[in-house]
């Protein structure tokens, strides 16, 4: 708050004051001091007690306690068969270690003995999850850096490059880490997939470092994560490492475009699967490969999973952008074996000249989820850490401006996780979800992922882990 003002005019009043009867003063200069002084430390503090608001709380240390004026979808409104709105109404929430134990209209509600908190209305959404991140290696947290020039760079130049980085990034990638999971939980995510580098410069260093990082954060943020061989499984000749990884509790295998990096496109994609089977570890590996070799690697592994079914539903496809090179009965196809094996596609919802097909995948029953990738490293400078944004991203790219389909662009911020199903009817939430839930300024969903409003709150298995709210 801004306080000049108000003290500025005090001050004037006083000196007016004390001109008109400077004939009776014999102590000017002190007085005027003194005055000034007094004058202004009283405003201030004044001023100041009314800016902070003792009611509210940042924490809330109560187990079992009441969220009150929580606003909740109940519906869709419709015009004929179209849906034009999303009714909403007040709700009391009861929290008990961690999850949501009863709901109660807030127009009928009886008075409660437990805490209670006021949400003041707010729309209650589920909290967003960031499922490809990499949070052991990232400029955040310093001085702003820029990424060098891109333009005629191979990945093989950037792996170079990162090789000079990583040496001088791994002082300070504890913090660098920890100030990241800040920001997500500012923007409203409590979940996440962090890919770590595996690779012969830094060896386990990053991951033990990303480690101590989520073991602080153990209480307010769940973090899965991939050992990722960033400078290629064969090419740094990491299988060793990796597999000291597997032992240390990560929980999946990683890899990277197995024929621009490794040059062996079967090999290297059998020494992934073979430490994830030997292991039983899950999959998530960066395919970025657009030319045939692209898709060459993802029928091969849609075909090692089919004969390898104890990997069913344990490999997820990252970027896969060989994926918006296919077209019909081909398409088809490869879109099928990745639903019939159960496959992820995690992406960032690109902009580019090829569309990645994610409501297709969609459809024909591929989970698609969405992740930063990066908040700013030498990749990119352009993450912001908000899922919100992502759902907004995917609703322009794929056209979805309508207020059902605005609803339903939510899903790849939340994994699937929506307030109402394709009916209007509320889904969540309900008795015993976990309450991992964020508080926006919104009307409705629909709202929120067109507007992209501030996250008010964020909550983490029933821990207010950002934000604020007033006691009651």
């Amino acid at each position: 708050m801004n306080m000049e003002p108000d003290v500025h005019n005090s001050l004037q009043q006083s000196r007016r004051s004390f001109l008109s009867h400077s004939a009776k003063l014999t102590a000017g200069s002190a007085l005027i001091a003194s005055g000034m002084a007094s004058a202004s430390t009283t405003l201030a503090a004044s001023t100041l007690q009314h800016c902070v608001d003792p009611a509210q709380v940042k924490s809330i240390t109560e187990t079992h306690y009441q969220l009150r004026n929580v606003r909740l979808e109940e519906g869709f409104e419709r015009e004929g068969e179209v849906i034009v709105a999303t009714k909403t109404a007040l709700y009391h929430l009861e929290i008990e270690d961690g999850k949501i134990v009863a709901l109660h209209p807030a127009s009928s509600a009886t008075a409660s003995p437990l805490p209670g908190f006021d949400a003041q209305g707010l729309l209650l959404l589920p909290a967003t999850r960031d499922m490809h991140i990499h949070l052991d290696k990232t400029f955040y947290g310093g001085p702003w850096e820029a990424p060098r020039p891109r333009k005629g760079k191979t990945i093989m130049d950037m792996i170079a490059r990162e090789q000079v980085l990583i040496p001088q990034l791994l002082p300070t990638s504890v913090e660098r880490a920890e100030a990241i999971i800040d920001l997500l939980h500012a923007k409203g995510t409590t979940v996440a997939r962090s890919h770590c580098n595996i690779d012969p410069v830094s060896g386990l260093k990053s991951l033990e470092h990303l480690q101590i990082a989520l073991e602080k954060h153990k209480q307010d943020f769940s973090c899965e994560i991939v050992a990722f061989p960033q400078h290629g499984l064969l090419h740094s000749n990491v299988d060793g490492l990796m597999r000291e990884a597997m032992q240390m509790g990560v929980q999946y295998v990683g890899g990277l475009d197995p024929t621009n990096v490794d040059g062996e496109m079967e090999k290297s994609l059998d020494a992934m699967f073979r430490i994830a089977l030997d292991t039983h570890r899950g999959v998530d590996i960066h395919l970025h490969e657009t030319s045939p070799a692209g898709v060459a690697a993802i029928k091969y592994m849609i075909k090692t999973v089919e004969q390898n079914p104890q990997l069913q539903g344990k490999v997820t496809l990252s970027h896969g952008f060989a994926l918006s090179t296919l077209k019909g009965e081909e398409f088809d196809v490869v879109i099928d074996g990745l639903a019939r094996q159960r496959f992820t596609v995690a992406s960032t919802v690109p902009i580019g000249k090829l569309a990645m097909p994610l409501p297709q995948l969609s459809q024909q029953g591929v989970f698609v989820m969405t992740g930063t990738d990066s908040v700013i490293d030498h990749w990119s400078p352009f993450g912001t850490g908000s899922m919100l944004e992502k759902a907004n991203l995917y609703a322009q790219f794929y056209g979805n401006s309508d207020e059902f389909s605005l609803t339903r662009s939510l899903a790849i911020a939340t994994g699937n996780v929506l307030p109402l199903d394709e009916n209007g009817k509320r889904q969540w939430p309900a008795v015993n979800d976990i309450a991992e839930m964020i508080l926006v300024e919104a009307s409705c969903s629909a709202e929120a992922v067109a507007r992209v409003p501030d996250v008010k709150a964020t909550f983490h298995q029933g821990r207010l882990v950002a934000g604020s709210l007033q006691k009651v």
